[in-house]
């Protein structure tokens, strides 16, 4: 069984307060971009077991496949086996969603793969306990997101511009960016409401359309603010950095200009770029 894992965007970032449980209420638009991990499952008897050729990918109960493999195994008593082959492509540390988006896989998968059928709602109880996030990639589409980052509010949505992605190579620890960032709750409309209004109009975008990780770590990270600069010199609409970074992605309306920033990243600077075309759907 080979699927895909596919990672996302955030469009819009809020960080609206701290919770008494230590999490933090957000608000944000989860999105997905045509960059994936592949990951191959295959049935034995007993055990699970990982492999992936990438050096920095743990291969214990440190990777969120695995967790996801024995949080299954313990919630539906059956101890079946799987052998998980990871093809890991989406970088870690991105805000790109990456480890959440496999472990949401390895959910749906190991429910077809042992024929054992688990309601969706157990399912995304099982997501939640493995990552805040990884209750989304339990559904394809573009979701507005509240709460930790689980109440989901799926929505027909697309992009309908070309949307490059940079990875500066800087790893930036989630606990660090939350600890640093300015909560404020005092806005007039959602970030959903901010998109369906103004996709076609950059200018309002641009204006509105924020995410509240890019001060704080704009000025722990000049190489990540410079290539906010570096975004819109060549042509992008609108510039932002993903989750809590250090991905940034941006919007063209060209896609000569689109695919001639990606060149020049890697060509000149071995940067990690990928592109989404207009309108891309996992549906």
């Amino acid at each position: 069984m080979l699927l895909r894992a596919y990672a996302k965007i955030n469009l819009g970032l809020r960080v609206l307060r701290k919770r008494a449980d230590g999490f933090h209420d957000i608000e944000t638009v989860f999105h997905r971009i045509n960059l994936f991990d592949e990951i191959e499952l295959t049935a034995c008897d007993a055990g699970i077991s990982i492999s992936c050729a990438n050096e920095n990918i743990p291969l214990d109960a440190g990777n969120l496949c695995v967790q996801a493999a024995m949080l299954f195994q313990q919630e539906t008593n059956i101890h079946r086996g799987v052998d998980i082959k990871l093809n890991k492509i989406i970088p870690v540390g991105a805000g790109l969603g990456g480890g959440s988006s496999d472990a949401a896989t390895v959910l749906l998968a190991l429910s077809e793969l042992w024929k054992i059928p688990v309601p969706f709602l157990k399912l995304r109880e099982l997501a939640l306990k493995l990552g805040s996030d990884v209750p989304y990639f339990l559904l394809d589409g573009t979701a507005y997101a509240t709460g930790r980052g689980e109440v989901l509010e799926y929505f027909p949505f697309t992009v309908p511009y070309w949307i490059v992605v940079l990875f500066p190579n800087e790893q930036i620890f989630t606990k660090w960016a939350y600890q640093h960032v300015r909560v404020k709750d005092d806005y007039k409309k959602s970030i959903k409401e901010i998109l369906l209004e103004n996709i076609h109009d950059m200018e309002q975008l641009r204006e509105h359309l924020d995410n509240d990780f890019e001060e704080p770590i704009f000025e722990q990270f000049p190489l990540i603010r410079d290539l906010r600069k570096g975004f819109y010199l060549s042509g992008a609409e609108y510039v932002s950095l993903s989750g809590s970074g250090s991905a940034m992605y941006g919007f063209y309306k060209d896609e000569n200009d689109a695919r001639k920033f990606q060149r020049t990243m890697v060509d000149k600077i071995q940067m990690l770029t990928y592109i989404t075309p207009p309108n891309f759907t996992t549906i």
